[in-house]
């Protein structure tokens, strides 16, 4: 969270498995489900920090599940959207496996209807 806080997306990219594994399990139609290894991520994180200008995450909440690998995770990343000025205001719940100290899975469970919502102006090719 610091790295992506500080848009340091090289680095948050160095905690990925080289065939690490992001889904979205809600992602509205036009925008991917699945994305297979670093490189994939790499692609999808490249604009991140041209449309959020992430401030915060306020209320993180760990908890750890029966797999010592495995950790689901609250969270809300607040800050505003860069090309409007609009609040960025999204909470998460994400369903996080690591082994040999990288990301293999990361399950991210987002709102889809706010792609939708007013100041909100997302990107399909690029990070929310």
């Amino acid at each position: 969270m610091r790295l992506l806080l500080g848009k340091d997306i090289p680095a948050w990219l160095g905690l990925w498995a080289e065939d690490g594994v992001m889904e979205f399990p809600f992602a509205p139609p036009g925008w991917p489900a699945r994305l297979e290894g670093r490189t994939a991520v790499a692609a999808y994180m490249r604009g991140y920090p041209d449309h959020i200008d992430l401030h915060d995450f306020p209320g993180v909440r760990i908890h750890e599940t029966t797999d010592p690998g495995t950790i689901v995770v609250e969270m809300r990343g607040v800050g505003r959207m860069v090309k409007t000025g609009g609040p960025f205001d999204m909470t998460y719940i994400a369903v996080v496996s690591v082994q040999d100290g990288r990301f293999t899975s990361y399950r991210d469970y987002w709102n889809p209807l706010a792609v939708h919502e007013p100041g909100m102006d997302f990107t399909r090719s690029s990070a929310r």
